[in-house]
């Protein structure tokens, strides 16, 4: 027979709700509200359920297995009283006012991501909505929102989520998130929302107390592997594909940045990732709403995001890791760790045109040879950044880029992402040099899961040559610091880098060449690691760019050897954006001057 599985939950509609809970091997299941217990039918797939008129919005409930264990729903859309309390019935009714949205596609995106809790003092969802003007004035058009299933307590990146199904309380929960995902869209931003598919955390997940939700087969990193191809294997498939057509539909999300798709281990005949796809592109065409899939890995395996056809997944795209660490360990001259693999204007190079660094080259710091070249895959396909939530948290004093490098060679990392080929990503605050660190934090209850964790991120830095004490992640301190100061406006350094982003974007959107998306597109001009100077030629149909980068803390000239006539547009040295002066005309034809650390655009005529 095929597997049809029912809805996962609690399902309150025409004054009644349905409760249902997959829990095949389990003889007894019963639903407990107010000290009520109700039993639940089993049907031949391991999934009981009850209907039950008195169970209104508000209600709270556990169940109860084989009459001994009581446990909140793992399918719960609330956690009022956190992780290990009772799950609560949501009202399913909203006003949305959003019916003539159709989304964005991944290509056109200006992606902004940031983190709930540390984006405001409030670290709500409601107090991001006032804040959507300031985006969309510096050219934002997709927010990216870390994980916002309930995880432990009220301080957490989110990647400790225990209930998938279910939007953390201290957010402003399911109502709080719509409110702004509608609001979003009035102001024409769309919603990524980052998701893990791939662990849960450790406190309060019960979900193997109701089934093989997991499997000893693989190892991930954060726990164990989710069981996505062993025995019982159906109903946790089930159980993610609905949670990801829950936040796409029901919340009317554009888009899924998908958690380290390399830890979902899965040989089935049609993996996992394939399958979500297909169910999403169904969402697609019934809603005639684009939404957007996008991937974590550092794999340099383009199956992920190559089409079906050509034996791929078939996702709308991938973060790019190498893009930023050949980035800033040339921009901050840090070669430790992973970084050793870096560090050169032409690694930069191989990443401004072939998106991955690594296409077969030997990995000093993996000690094999890694990678393959993505050629059928265009630029709109690759999601790049100089910082995010890993590369600035999981730093050991949670530092950025303000606190390792000069003004100048802020503005030139900034320029190296916006002017890349591929879709641009900000982290939240880069725009005006935020210099309150991102630190990892947590507010776990268990006291032994803490001094686990404050002991495995002591040791995670060993590798690096990182000097000082690990931040403590429990610590309420770490957390208050790593909340965005908003102080731009009394700096004029931030205003002023502010703007410089704001007219970065500004020119991105409103050049041909730079929004070309196919690999031809592009051309290396010149690149030297001596003097860090890479130029790059970006073109349309009707147009053609020059951009120069000088990496070198000297100044360095750039030999037109093309005999290019140009005009410029754009020069990050000049005092318009606090630096040292021009040096360079605004039409070159031989030998272009570059200040040290800049970025300079021209127009091929």
């Amino acid at each position: 027979m095929n597997y049809i599985a029912k809805p996962v939950g609690s399902f309150y509609k025409d004054s009644a709700c349905e409760f249902v809970v997959w829990a095949p091997q389990r003889e007894q299941v019963s639903l407990i509200i107010n000290d009520k217990t109700y039993p639940l039918r089993k049907d031949d797939l391991g999934y009981w359920s009850a209907t039950i008129k008195e169970a209104g919005p508000g209600t709270q409930y556990k169940y109860q297995l084989d009459g001994d264990k009581i446990l909140p729903d793992p399918a719960s859309r609330a956690q009022t009283q956190g992780v290990h309390g009772p799950s609560s019935v949501v009202d399913p009714e909203f006003n949305w006012n959003d019916s003539d949205w159709m989304g964005i596609p991944l290509g056109e995106m200006i992606m902004y991501e940031l983190h709930v809790g540390t984006f405001t003092k409030e670290g709500t969802f409601a107090s991001i909505i006032p804040k959507l003007p300031y985006l969309k004035d510096l050219g934002v058009n997709a927010i990216e929102l870390m994980p916002v299933a309930q995880f432990p307590g009220s301080r957490n990146w989110g990647y400790d989520g225990v209930y998938p199904f279910a939007v953390q309380d201290s957010y402003g929960g399911v109502k709080g998130l719509k409110e702004l995902v509608n609001e979003c869209h009035r102001q024409g931003i769309a919603v990524v929302q980052d998701v893990v598919y791939n662990h849960l955390g450790p406190e309060g997940n019960y979900l193997s107390e109701y089934g093989p939700y997991f499997t000893d087969k693989y190892k991930t990193n954060w726990g164990k592997a989710i069981n996505y191809d062993d025995a019982w294997c159906d109903g946790v498939r089930s159980y993610y594909w609905q949670n990801a057509l829950m936040w796409l539909d029901e919340f009317h999300i554009d888009g899924l940045r998908l958690d380290a798709v390399h830890a979902i281990w899965d040989v089935s005949s049609k993996h996992f990732i394939d399958e979500l796809r297909m169910k999403v592109r169904q969402l697609e065409q019934e809603t005639g709403r684009k939404k957007v899939l996008i991937a974590e890995f550092d794999l340099n395996n383009p199956r992920y995001i190559s089409s079906p056809e050509k034996g791929g997944y078939g996702l709308d795209g991938q973060w790019v890791d190498e893009f930023h660490h050949a980035l800033r360990s040339l921009i901050t001259e840090d070669y430790s760790g992973y970084y050793e693999d870096f560090g050169t204007a032409k690694h930069l190079a191989k990443a401004f045109k072939d998106s991955y660094v690594y296409t077969g080259e030997y990995s000093k710091h993996r000690k094999k040879f890694f990678g393959s070249y993505p050629e059928t895959n265009t630029f709109d396909q690759f999601v790049v950044f100089s910082q995010n939530h890993d590369q600035v948290g999981n730093r050991m004093l949670g530092d950025r880029l303000t606190h390792n490098i000069s003004y100048e060679a802020l503005k030139l990392a900034a320029a190296a992402v916006i002017l890349s080929p591929y879709v641009p990503m900000l982290f939240m605050g880069e725009e005006y040099g935020e210099k309150n660190p991102f630190q990892y934090f947590i507010s776990h209850t268990d006291k032994e899961l803490v001094e686990l964790v404050r002991k495995g991120r002591k040791e995670e830095f060993s590798y690096f040559k990182w000097e000082g004490e690990v931040p403590d992640p429990q610590g309420e301190e770490t957390f208050k610091q790593c909340i965005l100061s908003w102080n731009y406006e009394k700096d004029e350094k931030s205003n002023t880098l502010l703007s410089f982003y704001k007219r970065l974007i500004s020119i991105r959107k409103g050049s041909r060449a730079l929004q070309n998306k196919q690999r031809q597109s592009l051309n290396i001009l010149f690149v030297d690691d001596a003097t860090k100077v890479i130029a790059l030629q970006r073109q349309s149909d009707n147009e053609r760019m020059l951009l120069a980068f000088n990496f070198n803390k000297a100044q360095q000239t750039f030999n037109n050897s093309e005999k290019f006539k140009l005009k410029k547009l754009f020069d990050s040295s000049s005092k318009e954006w606090l630096g040292p002066g021009e040096i360079t005309s605004s039409d070159e034809s031989a030998s272009i001057k570059l200040n040290p650390e800049s970025v300079l655009i021209f127009e091929i005529q």
